[in-house]
């Protein structure tokens, strides 16, 4: 079944991509939740004519996209927390508690969207990574430091 994407779907496509998927999948998901519309020789005509619209758009989301990855590469977060023995810290910090550090900041990210190399759960210096759009990623680097009395 082919169908136009009318927004980006990670691993399928992105907006205006015409792609073949498993009949049940476009009948019951993307159609349905207006993510997709049949590839019909009308739908494939009004596709070329929003073209240059689709285009713009992705231009735009990407020089966005590029602001915010340097606006986030800048910022050093930090993390007071309680420490036991051995500078292990009392839970963890998790991509939770990075987005919230980051909505602080006055930038939005998806927790979802946020990866650590490692669990930390020690005092230390540490980079998350942020997947923002398509293969567009940011880095940022944060402090666990021990909570003063």
């Amino acid at each position: 079944m082919k169908v136009i994407l009318t927004e980006s779907i990670p691993n399928l496509g992105h907006e205006g991509d015409v792609v073949n998927v498993k009949p049940g999948y476009g009948r019951n998901f993307l159609i349905p939740q207006s993510k997709a519309v049949l590839a019909t020789t009308g739908a494939l005509k009004s596709l070329e004519n929003q073209r240059a619209a689709i285009e713009a758009r992705a231009a735009e989301a990407v020089a966005a996209v590029g602001q915010l990855i340097k606006k986030i590469e800048k910022l050093t977060l930090k993390f007071e927390v309680k420490v036991g023995e051995e500078d292990r810290i009392f839970g963890s910090i998790t991509n939770r508690n990075i987005a919230d550090a980051l909505a602080e900041e006055g930038v939005e990210v998806d927790r979802r969207n946020i990866t650590l190399a490692e669990e930390i759960k020690t005092l230390g210096t540490y980079q998350a990574v942020i997947a923002l759009l398509g293969d567009m990623k940011a880095t940022v680097n944060f402090n666990v430091v021990e909570e003063e009395a």
